[in-house]
């Protein structure tokens, strides 16, 4: 059976198109059956359209306040028959009461190697604070902001002539592979979530060392 994923965006819609492109492939394990924005002008929702996906535009400013919004996205995943929430550009705070309502059924990609740098203004930031590295982060959601048990993550260079145009690109590059690899691990039965700590079977690890700069220049 394929895994029937709903994705939440508020933009362009980059990480939902690679979700598109992998369930395009005929052995993918999961399919999109629903893509709700809360910006009625989200790029990403014609890319959803283009595929022949279900959409739909929930406004958050036409809520009272968050558990009435969140009330009716949770309303939506479900009729759609969702079984896992990816949250990928998806730009608002979740309260508690969705992330239980969803508790280890959804995930987030957040553009920095958490946990440093939640929030906003993620390359900014670390451009700003001299790290070597930074990269992307696949976790479960979890109340806090940008915490919960991660999944996946990638690793790319803070390079010196680095604008944070620049390293958004190449963790861009990162987040277009690891979300679908994500969902991939899930919708195999192959990711638990013991003591907050993800464990996924079968997967390598990697015991290569990278420096930045390079020891050998």
């Amino acid at each position: 059976m394929t895994l029937r994923i709903g994705v939440l965006i508020s933009g362009r819609g980059t990480n939902l198109q690679a979700l598109i492109d992998a369930c395009a492939e005929p052995t993918y394990p999961a399919e999109i059956a629903m893509v709700i924005s809360n910006e009625p002008d989200a790029k990403g929702l014609e890319r959803a359209q283009d595929a022949r996906i279900p959409t739909k535009i929930i406004e958050h400013r036409a809520f009272m306040d968050r558990s009435a919004f969140e009330a009716a996205l949770t309303s939506s995943l479900q009729r759609a028959g969702v079984e896992l929430v990816c949250n990928a550009g998806f730009m608002r705070i979740l309260t508690g009461t969705f992330v239980d309502t969803w508790h280890n059924r959804a995930i987030n990609i957040h553009p920095s190697l958490l946990p440093a740098f939640t929030g906003l203004k993620t390359h900014e930031r670390a451009i700003r604070s001299g790290v070597r590295f930074s990269g992307c982060t696949v976790h479960f959601i979890r109340a806090a902001l940008d915490a919960g048990p991660i999944i996946i993550q990638s690793v790319v260079p803070v390079l010196p002539t680095d604008t944070p145009e620049d390293l958004a690109a190449r963790v861009l590059e990162s987040e277009h592979k690891c979300l679908p690899q994500a969902v991939r691990w899930i919708a195999e039965g192959r990711v638990r979530v013991v003591d907050e700590i993800v464990q996924i079977e079968e997967a390598d690890g990697t015991t290569d060392v990278l420096t930045n700069p390079s020891i050998a220049s």
